[in-house]
């Protein structure tokens, strides 16, 4: 049916405009480090009988980036993330084997206080990972400012999009 089609046509500009502007975030927050998920972003549209499912992708820690995480011992950053440091949820030592990686791609290397020498990445890698474990990281909002905001507009698109296309089902039959 056209009123399908329509629904679709809307549901495909609301995604690529969600996409495209959480890309954008992304890139302007300086959080795209490698494009893993800045080239994750995706989504699905699916017809069912009931209308249509939307489904959006990405790479697991995208939704960590987005919500925050509290951290073991503050939750001053994310108070109100669904996520939490010590939880006992996660795999062990994936958060210090992933700055590790990630200082040594920066090249940051923190001097000793007293010598004045330069600590080893894995040392750096170990100072960061404590102090994200214990106060936690703070909410980017990268993907979820532009979903609300897309999301506001959308019910009249829909509405409009989808009786556009019921109103030209409806010529077709009774042309019939």
């Amino acid at each position: 049916m056209l009123a399908d089609k329509y629904l679709q046509d809307e549901l495909n500009k609301f995604a690529k405009y969600v996409i495209q502007q959480s890309r954008s975030n992304l890139s302007k927050s300086n959080r795209n480090d490698t494009k893993a998920l800045y080239n994750s972003l995706g989504y699905d549209i699916e017809l069912t009988t009931k209308g249509a499912e939307l489904g959006f992708n990405m790479e697991q820690y995208g939704e960590f980036q987005d919500k925050g995480v509290r951290g073991k011992s503050s939750s001053a950053k994310a108070p109100n993330s669904p996520f939490r440091f010590g939880s006992g949820t996660g795999k062990k030592g994936g958060l210090t084997n992933s700055i590790d990686k990630w200082v040594k791609r920066k090249k940051i290397q923190f001097r000793d206080k007293k010598s004045g020498r330069f600590l080893s990445y894995q040392s750096t890698a170990f100072l960061i990972s404590r102090s994200i474990y214990q106060k936690g990281i703070k909410p980017s909002l990268f993907f979820t400012k532009p979903f609300v905001a897309a999301f506001k507009r959308l019910p009249d698109e829909l509405v409009e999009a989808y009786s556009l296309g019921l109103e030209k089902d409806l010529i077709k039959l009774t042309k019939r």
